[in-house]
């Protein structure tokens, strides 16, 4: 059982490593082999063989054996008993001098990403000079004015790490120091330094892990380097550093020792890095809300519902077939989309509607292959122009594909520091392999075909010149750089004020007359469906639960939930009457109920209702629904009341 990570505090100890040890195995590998490098030198005493300066003249340099696992050295002392003891003093070196690299630079990360103005050009310009210094010289200077003293080593060596610490940590800071939640903290009265402690470090915690891993990494060999160059531990006793520099020295009589401690010293060194990874991995899903906890790979059980095993429909440009998608979750991975079905035909425009959460954007991210999050294909099919889409993302998405995406914000989708024209003639060089002439030259068309007044002055703006009406169009014309024969628009007029989105509708509208482009448009406006859609299909908590033609939807809405979303619509509202909502939220993939979904906010459910999976009934030509009130012995007027 995983803990979940509470408020503000970041993943717990137990998440941690369930998470590792079950989505980063090669991390956990790299911890636990850690923990037996710190442990085998904390224990050193009790666990060594030998103590680690006794020797025996009869038996130098001999190879790894059941006496000597790793063999011995010139002067016949154990291999194994001295890398033992000889991993306290570069371990303890490296920890003093993380110590400082956390300190100083997380603490000055901090500061100069949020305090803007004299601060931040102090600590940066400090960093920057720190950076331009030779580290390895200024390190000699430090032990020739301390006497060797390592400890002042290293923290002079953390001083010099710092800085690039200091760079990630201010990154990460300065890309949310404009957040709304950061100016809620700020309104509501919460100082500076509580905001930074209990609002922005926990959120950088994981960019810290990865930086420091690498530090440490860098440090114990730069630890090890001075201990071969004779600072530090001295002979007889043993260091990591002095077992590489007397393996040395008889390298060309027998390779074991340098072997031995070389691979330990390699090892070690990776395990950081490979840990860092990791960790980072499971800082971010326990912020994102997946992957925390011990997962599996099994599916939670659901009650089931008899799979579609309906062909495609003749001519379907795009068939899905009982397709259910899954997340990973806390306890397991959790089904988010269940036994959907779903044709398109060319030049047809499909409307996938329901409330967010629903699962519609789900769908349109495994039909593109871009499942994030750690999502995956539990089962069913994605038929794309006769082609398996599933078997090809399976061996590596091919170069190109004839099927485009536009995503509900526009300037997501737009590089900017790009211009407009250099982005879409990147996109249409990569689908047609023209010269940079030609593509430049295509931009323009496809600027123009999109309907942009003066597209070649358009081509030169950079993204943030535009207005999100116009982003819009570009995000269109980038889309269509590669002549798709399936477009699919996911949100592509929410953000749009309204006479910006007639204008976006009716250039979709042209360009499927223009080219017989399959759209495939993802949305909770009904306007917009009875706009542009052929067909309907509404979505909730997971199952499609009714399509069919627009006009047969309109007229006769056969399931609860369509017929509450269309009640809904503001647009229907009175200047005399409240806007009619649908009680309650859509139920988390945790919460969904046995039996229908919608059946805790449906007005008309039944005790049947909640007891089984509801299959989809037939309700008229190229119309179905899911619910139980459609079954023989029920009538429509039923669901209608």
């Amino acid at each position: 059982m995983s803990v979940s990570p509470s408020s503000g505090a970041g993943p717990s100890r137990r998440s941690v490593l369930g998470f590792l040890a079950h989505r980063r195995p090669v991390a956990f590998a790299a911890l636990v082999f850690l923990t037996l490098v710190v442990g085998g030198a904390l224990a050193a005493p009790l666990i060594a063989p030998y103590p680690p300066n006794s020797g025996d003249l009869s038996r130098i340099l001999e190879s790894p054996s059941a006496a000597h696992w790793l063999g011995t050295d010139q002067l016949g002392r154990d291999i194994l008993s001295r890398l033992l003891y000889g991993a306290r003093p570069p371990l303890l070196q490296t920890a003093e001098a993380l110590v400082v690299v956390i300190l100083v630079g997380v603490s000055t990360g901090l500061l100069a990403g949020f305090v803007p103005g004299r601060i931040d050009r102090f600590v940066t310009t400090a960093g920057d000079l720190l950076m331009a210094m030779p580290g390895l010289v200024m390190l000699l200077v430090v032990l020739a004015v301390f006497q060797s003293h390592l400890l002042y080593t290293m923290i002079a060596l953390g001083l010099l790490l710092a800085p690039a610490l200091m760079r990630v940590v201010r990154a990460a800071v300065l890309s949310m120091r404009q957040d709304l939640y950061i100016d809620a903290a700020r309104v509501a009265g919460l100082s500076t330094g509580r905001i930074i402690v209990r609002h922005v470090l926990p959120r950088v915690r994981g960019v810290i892990l990865v930086p420091c891993a690498l530090h440490s990494a860098h440090a114990l060999l730069i630890t090890t380097g001075l201990a071969y160059l004779g600072f530090g531990t001295q002979p007889p006793d043993a260091s990591w550093g002095l077992t590489i520099g007397e393996a040395s020295q008889v390298m060309s009589q027998t390779p074991w020792p340098l072997i031995s401690s070389g691979t330990a010293i390699g090892l070690t060194v990776m395990a950081f890095g490979l840990l860092g990874d990791g960790l980072r991995d499971a800082t971010v899903a326990a912020w994102t809300g997946s992957d925390q906890g011990v997962l599996t790979r099994r599916e939670k059980p659901r009650p089931s519902v008899a799979r579609s095993t309906a062909p495609p429909e003749p001519g379907a440009l795009l068939s899905v077939r009982a397709l259910t998608l899954a997340y990973p979750g806390k306890g397991g991975d959790l089904v988010v989309v269940r036994d959907a079905d779903l044709d398109l035909s060319p030049g047809e425009t499909l409307g996938l509607v329901g409330e967010s959460g629903s699962g519609k954007t789900a769908v349109a991210r495994a039909i593109l292959g871009i499942l994030r999050g750690g999502g995956r294909v539990v089962s069913g099919s994605i038929t794309f122009d006769g082609e398996d889409l599933l078997a090809s993302y399976a061996k590596g998405r091919p170069s190109s594909r004839p099927i485009a995406y536009v995503s509900q914000e526009p300037m997501t989708a737009l590089d900017p520091t790009w211009r407009v024209g250099e982005l879409i003639a990147e996109s249409v060089r990569h689908h047609s392999g023209v010269s940079k002439e030609r593509a430049r030259a295509r931009a323009v068309e496809l600027l123009g075909l999109v309907r942009i007044d003066d597209p070649e002055r358009v081509a030169r703006r950079y993204p943030h010149e535009l207005s999100g009406g116009m982003a819009q169009r570009v995000t269109i014309a980038k889309a269509l750089a590669g002549d798709p024969r399936l477009l699919i628009a996911d949100e592509v007029t929410t953000a749009l004020d309204v006479s910006v989105q007639a204008e976006i509708l009716h250039l979709l509208r042209s360009l499927q007359e223009s080219t017989g482009l399959a759209i495939l448009l993802i949305t909770h406006d009904w306007g917009v469906v009875a706009d542009l859609c052929d067909r309907a299909m509404v979505m909730y908590a997971g199952e499609i639960v009714e399509y069919g033609p627009v006009d047969a939807v309109f007229d006769a809405a056969a399931h609860p939930y369509t017929r509450a979303l269309m009640a809904a619509n503001p647009t229907h509202a009175r200047d005399d009457q409240d806007l009619p909502a649908i009680p309650g939220t859509v139920p988390s993939p945790h919460d969904w109920p046995t039996g229908c979904h919608f059946a805790p906010r449906c007005p008309v459910a039944t005790p049947e209702c909640r007891i089984q999976g509801v299959p989809l009934t037939p309700v008229g030509a190229s119309h179905a629904a899911r619910c139980l009130l459609l079954a023989p012995g029920h009538t429509l007027q039923e669901v209608s009341s």
